[in-house]
């Protein structure tokens, strides 16, 4: 199983470069970061935006993964999503991962004026919008109508480095997004409650699909960072349901969620991955 850490665009840009930097030599697979204009109680907060912060990170990295936890329709057009994927597919020389989601009914959801969708609404929104983003990235030029979204002529020269586009992971909790990633992504996200996970997993498995599967921790119950035990103990649970890559928060001292201690990223660094890499 691969491991990445998520870190918040919240902090002063030094720091922010620095932790990266850090977590690349300790040996993590990937590096992700929240795709908000605004989030929860960081709202009257420092908070950067995604795609610049990533672009960053990649000017001053080699080998990690990077990306988006993840990209939301709530403030975002297919069209222009693509063509800031595809160019820090370039900067980063094919280390990044589009991972996309349905969107909230939090501030990104209000904050261009538009309406709050219903859940429904936001699956269909989802589905339409991963599908252009299939397409704008596999094909130089695009033109779509759907009821969310239009693309007139879009031009996405000269295409991803990865082959045939940048991955597309999405984000998806229930039936009907469920479908949307097995329609078209290459990696599903998940995170939250055991049991639905399983349920979801079994209709991946059902579908026949393969595909790499994301599990994004939460700090519940489990408390997975407490110790390398429960760590390792989470680790194994998922591997079993055919997990590939589990991501977890970097504990922040200021945060009432994330609470745990930051020396277990590195002692995740030297006891968890080296058995995890055979």
């Amino acid at each position: 199983m691969r491991i990445g850490v998520l870190v918040l665009p919240a902090d002063p840009w030094p720091e922010s470069l620095a932790l990266a930097r850090r977590i690349e030599e300790m040996g993590y697979d990937h590096l992700w970061t929240y795709d908000h204009l605004s989030w929860r109680r960081y709202r009257d907060k420092t908070w950067h935006a995604a795609i610049p912060w990533l672009t960053g990170v990649a000017a001053h990295t080699s080998r990690i993964r990077l990306g988006t936890m993840v990209s939301s329709p709530n403030f975002r057009h297919p069209v222009t999503l693509a063509k800031e994927a595809m160019t820090l597919d370039h900067i980063s020389d094919g280390r990044l991962t589009l991972g996309i989601g349905a969107g909230g009914i939090g501030f990104d959801a209000t904050v261009l004026g538009g309406q709050v969708l219903t859940p429904g609404e936001r699956a269909r929104r989802l589905d339409e919008f991963v599908g252009h983003l299939d397409a704008l990235l596999s094909e130089p030029a695009t033109s779509r109508v759907g009821d969310f979204y239009t693309v007139d002529e879009a031009r996405m020269i000269p295409g991803s480095v990865q082959r045939p586009r940048v991955p597309l992971a999405v984000a998806a909790g229930g039936p009907k997004t469920m479908k949307t990633v097995i329609r078209y992504a290459d990696a599903w996200i998940t995170e939250g409650d055991e049991a639905k996970i399983r349920t979801n997993a079994a209709l991946m498995d059902e579908s026949g699909r393969t595909m790499d599967r994301i599990l994004l921790v939460d700090n519940g119950d489990d408390r997975p960072l407490a110790s390398v035990d429960a760590f390792t103990d989470l680790v194994g649970r998922y591997a079993e349901l055919g997990f590939t890559d589990l991501v977890f928060h970097h504990p922040r001292p200021d945060d009432p969620v994330w609470t745990d201690d930051p020396a277990m990223v590195e002692k995740i660094a030297t006891e968890v991955l080296p058995s995890l890499r055979g």
